[in-house]
């Protein structure tokens, strides 16, 4: 797959080899692209998560130079895991993989830090030249991704942080009353902000709001 490489920051480049955290939910997943990682004599893989929180206490302890992160993942969805681990290891720099190619999705993803966005299940998968591209601080992006608004991170592309939060709670079956209650905020300003959630997802109604959340890793899973 020939990905979209674009300059960014300059980040410290080591010397050694490029350490490499996998978080991926499934086994089978994780061994095939370790295989595919470690068959590169410059790239070695550290340790290996199975859900987000793994991930930010993998992340935190073992401070890899990338880390593949799904999007999709248990206990901590990978766009939430990615916020997390970029609070204590800001040059940790983060390739997101998913199922998923939705410019929304992509969004988000580059707005909680992450600095790739690669398709897992593309055919063509070049993992280590996306990880290598990563690691020399470079923002990567599969082509049937790239897209300048997504590249921009813009808000009119994603949700707001705060729009995320009342999405968790929508996501949780609470009333606009009970979300007002328990964020502080006024009944009006949480049916503005649910509005405003669904003109930006294209989405008109709460059921089909909630699985587009969990299908596409924008909240956390109980």
């Amino acid at each position: 797959m020939s990905v979209y490489a674009f300059p960014a920051r300059k980040w410290k480049v080591m010397p050694h080899k490029i350490t490499v955290l996998l978080a991926d939910d499934h086994a089978l997943v994780r061994r095939g692209f370790r295989r595919m990682l470690e068959d590169d004599p410059g790239i070695s893989v550290v340790a290996e998560a199975s859900d987000g929180e793994e991930a930010v206490r993998l992340a935190t302890e073992l401070k890899p130079r990338v880390i593949v992160m799904d999007c999709a993942m248990p206990e901590l969805s990978g766009i939430e895991a990615t916020r997390k681990i970029l609070e204590t290891c800001p040059e940790a720099g983060i390739l997101m993989l998913s199922m998923h190619s939705e410019e929304t999705l992509v969004s988000q993803a580059l707005q909680a830090g992450a600095r790739g966005y690669v398709l897992k299940n593309a055919m063509d998968l070049d993992l280590v030249s996306a990880v290598k591209s990563i690691a020399a601080g470079m923002t990567v992006l599969d082509p049937q991704v790239s897209r300048k608004d997504a590249l921009k991170g813009e808000r009119g592309g994603g949700l707001t942080p705060r729009e995320l939060e009342i999405l968790q709670h929508i996501v949780a079956g609470k009333s606009n009353k009970e979300i007002a209650s328990d964020l502080n905020l006024s009944v009006n300003t949480v049916a503005v902000h649910r509005a405003n959630i669904m003109d930006t997802l294209g989405i008109h109604k709460t059921a089909e709001l909630v699985v587009y959340a969990i299908r596409n890793g924008l909240v956390n899973l109980p």
